[in-house]
């Protein structure tokens, strides 16, 4: 399973970032997916998740209004639409797939079974 984000970068304060996330290797239709943020020095963030067939999503409260997670199941790929970016929004943000079948503890973003390697996102004041 191989979970590729891209789509980070530096950007000023008030701006839009779209990051994506690709998936190979697992059914994607089956997988509910989840974002995550880690800033230096502090601990994992759980920042948003979205349901298998889309209709169910999760935002952090920090990022309700402001990011905006969708997915295309015919291309595998998850998105994060981040507008009115903050500096504190700074960190490394990953994609994880979450594969059970029963349980809806993805919305809490625990039991995530596969983690992508990370984007930077910068948000400079």
């Amino acid at each position: 399973v191989q979970l590729q984000a891209s789509g980070g970068g530096l950007v000023q304060a008030g701006g839009s970032l779209r990051l994506s996330c690709a998936a190979s290797g697992v059914s994607f239709n089956s997988a509910a997916m989840g974002w995550f943020r880690q800033a230096p020095g502090k601990e994992r963030e759980f920042v948003a998740a979205i349901g298998r067939s889309g209709r169910t999503t999760y935002y952090t409260d920090s990022v309700k209004g402001r990011f905006t997670t969708s997915r295309d199941n015919a291309r595998s790929t998850v998105y994060l639409q981040m507008n009115s970016l903050k500096p504190e929004d700074t960190a490394v943000y990953s994609c994880a797939a979450y594969l059970h079948v029963y349980g809806s503890s993805w919305l809490r973003g625990i039991g995530y079974d596969y983690w992508g390697q990370g984007t930077q996102v910068t948000v400079s004041s």
